[in-house]
C-alpha cells in the first residue's frame, strides 16, 4: 500500500516536472502542450489556468511578451468597465436625480433615444443575471464574495447605477417554468425581485457570480450581433472558476480580465451553435447533431437502429451536450477535466463529438433493455449514472482511434 502511495506521488511529482519545464520555457512548444494537457492538466502551481490561456489564444506562445500582452489586454478590459457600465451609469443616476426638462426620456418614441437602447439592455441583462445567478447551483462558490472586487463599481453605487441596481429597478420574471432551444429550465412571468433578495453581501463586496454577470454583459455589448444567448453563462463559468481559483494571487487578482479574453476567443469558435438561425447550416450545431448520428451508426450500428425505434432524436439531448460543450452533464471538476481535452484538440473541438459517442456507447445496454421514457432521462441526466469520467474519455480516445 504505501510502495502504491510512493509510486503515485512520483508519477505526479515526474508530471508537474513536465509542466514546469515546458511552461518555463523562452517558447512554448504547442503540440507538445496539447500532448500533455490532452491527458489532463494539473491545477497544482496554476497550472490549467496558464495552459487554458495558451491553448484558448490569449497567451502568446512568446513567454518574454506575456507581461506586456497582459497589461494591454487587461487595460482595454478596464476601459470596457468605464465605457460600457461605469460612464452610462453615471448618466442614468444623473438623469434620475436632475429636476429639469430633458429632451431625452423614458418615453421618447426616437428610435436613437439612449432610453430605448437602455430598455434592451436590461432585458438582456435581467436574463443574465438569472442564469448568472443559479450558476452551478451544487457548487457555493459563484455565491462567495471574490476577494477582488472591481473597486470602481463597488465603492461608486452612490454616483453610478450599478448592474446590480439596474436588475433591482428592472420588472424579473419569475413564475412560469418553460425551456429554451437548449433544455435549460427557466422561469416567466412578470413580478419584481424584492431588493432585500441583493443583501446577501456586505458593503463593498460583490458575488462571483456577479462578476460572471458583468463579463457576460460587456462581451454581449461588444458583439451586438449575437448579444447573450442562454447558455453563454455555462461556458464562462467553468473558465472563471479556473483563473479564479487560481492558487497564484498575481494571476488570480485578474480572473475577470482574463475569462473575459479567454471567454471571447472561445465564443469566436462555437457561436455559431448559438445562433438560432444557423441551426440546420453546414456549420451550425444540426449538422454537428447529423455527423454524431453518423459516427454512431459507423460504430455501433444496432445502437444506431435502437434510437431510430424508440425514435429518440439528438435533439433531446446532444443539442445540449454539443452547444454547452457538456457543461451541464457533469460535475465541475468533470468538466473542468474533459475541458482539459476538448481545449487541446487541434482539430477543435472534433473530440467531444466522440466524447459524446462515447456517452451513447456506454449507456447502450440500458438503451437496448428500456422504453422511451427512461432512455430519454438517462440521457438528459448522464451525470447520473454511475460511469466514471475517466471511463467517458478512454472510449472516447479509444473510439478517435478507430476513426
Amino acid at each position: 500500500m504505501r510502495t502504491g502511495c510512493q509510486h503515485m506521488m512520483a508519477a505526479l511529482k515526474a508530471r508537474l516536472k513536465q509542466f514546469d519545464d515546458l511552461l518555463q520555457g523562452e517558447t512554448i512548444d504547442l503540440d507538445k502542450l496539447r500532448k500533455i494537457c490532452f491527458n489532463g492538466c494539473p491545477f497544482e502551481s496554476g497550472h490549467r489556468a496558464v495552459c487554458w490561456k495558451l491553448l484558448l489564444n490569449y497567451l502568446p506562445l512568446k513567454t518574454r511578451e506575456w507581461e506586456t500582452e497582459l497589461a494591454k489586454q487587461r487595460l482595454l478590459y478596464r476601459n470596457f468597465i468605464q465605457e460600457l457600465i461605469i460612464i452610462p451609469g453615471k448618466k442614468t443616476r444623473s438623469n434620475k436625480s436632475s429636476n429639469g426638462t430633458l429632451e431625452d426620456h423614458p418615453l421618447n418614441p426616437n428610435p436613437d433615444s439612449e432610453w430605448q437602447e437602455d430598455f434592451k439592455d436590461n432585458e438582456m441583462l435581467v436574463q443574465i443575471d438569472k442564469d448568472c445567478r443559479r450558476l452551478c447551483p451544487d457548487l457555493f462558490f459563484f455565491q462567495r464574495a471574490t476577494d477582488f472586487p472591481c473597486d470602481e463599481l463597488v465603492n461608486a453605487s452612490s454616483y453610478v447605477e450599478t448592474l446590480r441596481k439596474r436588475v433591482e429597478h428592472t420588472a424579473l420574471k419569475s413564475e412560469t417554468v418553460a425551456k429554451n432551444r437548449l433544455g435549460i429550465t427557466f422561469n416567466k412571468s412578470n413580478t419584481r425581485r424584492k431588493s432585500e433578495e441583493y443583501s446577501t453581501l456586505r458593503d463593498g463586496e460583490e458575488a462571483h457570480w456577479e462578476v460572471v454577470e458583468r463579463i457576460l454583459f460587456i462581451y454581449a455589448k461588444l458583439n451586438p450581433g449575437l448579444a447573450y444567448v442562454q447558455g453563454m453563462n455555462e461556458i464562462l463559468g467553468p473558465i472563471y472558476y479556473t483563473f479564479a481559483t487560481d492558487p497564484d494571487d498575481s494571476w488570480r487578482v485578474h480572473a475577470e480580465e482574463d475569462s473575459f479574453f479567454c471567454f471571447t476567443n472561445l465564443m469566436a469558435e462555437i457561436r455559431d451553435n448559438f445562433i438560432k438561425t444557423l441551426d440546420d447550416s453546414q456549420c451550425g450545431i444540426g449538422h454537428t447533431m447529423s455527423l454524431l448520428m453518423e459516427m454512431l451508426k459507423s460504430h455501433d450500428a444496432s445502437l444506431w437502429h435502437r434510437l431510430q425505434e424508440l425514435e429518440l432524436q439528438p435533439q433531446f439531448y446532444a443539442f445540449r451536450w454539443l452547444t454547452l460543450m457538456l457543461s451541464q452533464e457533469f460535475p465541475l471538476p468533470d468538466v473542468l477535466r474533459i475541458w482539459d481535452s476538448l481545449f487541446s484538440d487541434p482539430n477543435r473541438f472534433e473530440f467531444l463529438i466522440y466524447i459524446c459517442l462515447a456517452m451513447l456507447i456506454l449507456l447502450r445496454e440500458e438503451i437496448h433493455r428500456n422504453d422511451f421514457p427512461t432512455v430519454m432521462k438517462l440521457v438528459q441526466n448522464f451525470q447520473h449514472s454511475s460511469i466514471d469520467i475517466q471511463v467517458v474519455l478512454a472510449k472516447a480516445t479509444e473510439l478517435s482511434f478507430r476513426r
